[in-house]
């Protein structure tokens, strides 16, 4: 026997209709690539939206079909996100700072038809523009009176846009209709394309709404730092207009300067980003001896939060720190550092204690830890292994197969995550599977001894990898970039990890780089460390 509800498909049209007739006079603010600061509403966001979807059916563009963005999070990527979403067309995010050569490999692999952009990345598309076998339309997201010089015969956005009707039959295909494409990084091997449906998007959408996830509502104002080409900008793309909350958008610059004016003048209530935003942010409130009297919720995601990250916020700023994990295979949210109910009232080192760990999955994502045989492994907090999970908004394979089969037998997809879980299904994360250092056959974690050589007021960022040890197989060694105009000793670094790891664990030496080198996500390239380490001998070798 069914039961006998209504068949309401869940289609991502249906967020920005219910923003637009509940929600309509809310504000989008952006400041755009020319570091002006623009306003507009969900209604009008809404029309304009429309506005690219005929653009686009104008253009041949159907059901399936990809359109690609490389844009900053402005009003008008916004546009052209619902507007592509909502005639079923697949909405290709591209992250912006791959090189031109993975630009292009992305989009043919992708078969783009269409790209959309922002003048301030003309020179990436001009640089890949012999390699991209699909594309049949450049637009850049300019008026005609903005447009830059190009090689490419792009048309302007406005252009594109202007006359067209601000009504277009959007949805009424099956939820399962594929609505998004986005890449992973691809530190190994080429990048893999995540291709979410409507529904998966739609029901993460319901997840992150949550008190104990992203938790917002109509009456708050939210700042997306994170980019909409990072998954969804986590969820928040979707998050706002479904709740209705203000959205803050702030372009291209992300200085400590640019984020703070935006937080100040706009009393944003809730924002997200990496760490490394966040510490450029923090330095410059402390230089300038400014508050934030507004903010109340900051999620910090993408890497593990240092502690002097979380302490400041919380302890300096009253501004509650919720440290999330996940990956662009799981929409992206998995976990999110929420306090479970015993712990409300417990003391604040221990509640920084808890917070410094990834934090508990919400309804919607089932997560466990098993051994190389795939044996679950006891929630114990101190059992060790690779983390697998799965449910509605989580990958079941990459696009066009790659990869291969990427499941077990149960369903469950590999994080490729090493870490523990314990009686509150509280996730502490240890390591990347391929980034594990093995020393005599026991593991240490690098995250941990990255996040307390960063805790040292004169190191900028630091990051552990194994070296070839003749006896031990692998052991540590400390990669530091020191913070600008200081100058760290080895002896200082190696102090600051003194009763806070494993003496075993303990670095055997510590180098010095005038840059830690990042992906294209902002994480730590380890690859490149590893390759520019490769022949490096331990002093204890």
């Amino acid at each position: 026997m069914k039961g006998l509800m209504q068949d309401w498909q869940l289609t991502v049209d249906k967020v920005l209709d219910h923003a637009a007739l509940n929600h309509g006079d809310r504000e989008i603010v952006t400041r755009n690539v020319e570091g002006e600061v623009v306003r507009t509403t969900y209604n009008a966001l809404h029309g304009r939206a429309k506005q690219v979807s005929n653009a686009l059916l104008k253009d041949g563009i159907k059901l399936g079909d990809r359109v690609a963005t490389l844009a900053w999070n402005t009003e008008k990527h916004m546009e052209a996100w619902y507007g592509t979403m909502g005639i079923g067309a697949v909405l290709h995010t591209v992250n912006p700072r791959l090189h031109p050569d993975q630009v292009a490999w992305i989009a043919n692999h992708a078969e783009d038809r269409i790209l959309i952009f922002d003048t301030t990345f003309l020179p990436i598309v001009e640089a890949a523009k012999d390699q991209f076998k699909t594309i049949e339309k450049f637009i850049i997201l300019a008026a005609q009176d903005k447009m830059p010089e190009n090689s490419l015969n792009a048309v302007s956005y406005e252009a594109w846009i202007d006359g067209q009707p601000q009504e277009a039959e959007w949805g009424n295909f099956d939820e399962q209709t594929a609505c998004g494409l986005c890449y992973t990084s691809g530190t190994t091997g080429n990048p893999k394309g995540v291709l979410y449906s409507h529904r998966s998007n739609v029901l993460h959408t319901f997840i992150t709404m949550g008190v104990d996830t992203l938790g917002m509502g109509a009456a708050d104002v939210v700042m997306p730092v994170v980019p909409m080409f990072h998954a969804n900008a986590w969820g928040l793309a979707f998050a706002c207009p479904a709740t209705g909350a203000k959205m803050v958008m702030p372009g291209a610059d992300m200085s400590g300067k640019a984020v703070y004016e935006l937080l100040d003048k706009e009393k944003v209530t809730i924002t997200a980003a990496v760490p490394t935003v966040w510490l450029l942010l923090l330095t410059y409130l402390e230089e300038n001896n400014l508050k934030l009297p507004h903010l109340r919720k900051v999620v910090i995601g993408g890497s593990a939060v240092p502690e002097r990250i979380l302490r400041a916020f919380e302890e300096d700023y009253d501004v509650e720190v919720f440290h999330a994990w996940g990956m662009t295979e799981l929409s992206p949210l998995g976990t999110l550092g929420s306090l479970p109910a015993e712990l409300a009232d417990a003391p604040h080192e221990k509640q920084v204690a808890y917070k410094l760990q990834q934090g508990r999955p919400p309804f919607g994502v089932e997560l466990k830890v098993v051994d190389d045989d795939g044996n679950e492994l006891p929630r114990d907090g101190e059992t060790s292994g690779r983390l697998v999970c799965r449910g509605p908004a989580i990958a079941s394979e990459y696009f066009k197969g790659d990869g291969g089969n990427i499941l077990d037998e149960s369903g469950f997809f590999d994080t490729g995550d090493v870490g523990t879980l314990d009686k509150h299904s509280t996730m502490h994360i240890t390591d990347r599977a391929k980034d594990v250092i093995k020393s005599g056959g026991e593991w240490i974690s690098s995250i941990d001894i990255e996040n307390f050589a960063v805790g040292h007021p004169k190191v900028a960022n630091a990051a552990a990898i194994g070296i070839y040890h003749p006896k031990w197989d692998e052991r540590p060694l400390l990669i530091v970039q020191p913070a600008d105009g200081e100058k760290p000793s080895k002896e200082e670094v190696l102090k600051q990890l003194e009763g806070k790891i494993a003496k075993w664990w303990t670095p055997d030496d510590v180098a010095f780089v005038d840059e830690i080198p990042l992906g294209a996500t902002g994480k730590i390239n380890k690859l490149k460390l590893r390759e520019m380490f490769k022949d490096y001998t331990l002093p204890t070798a």
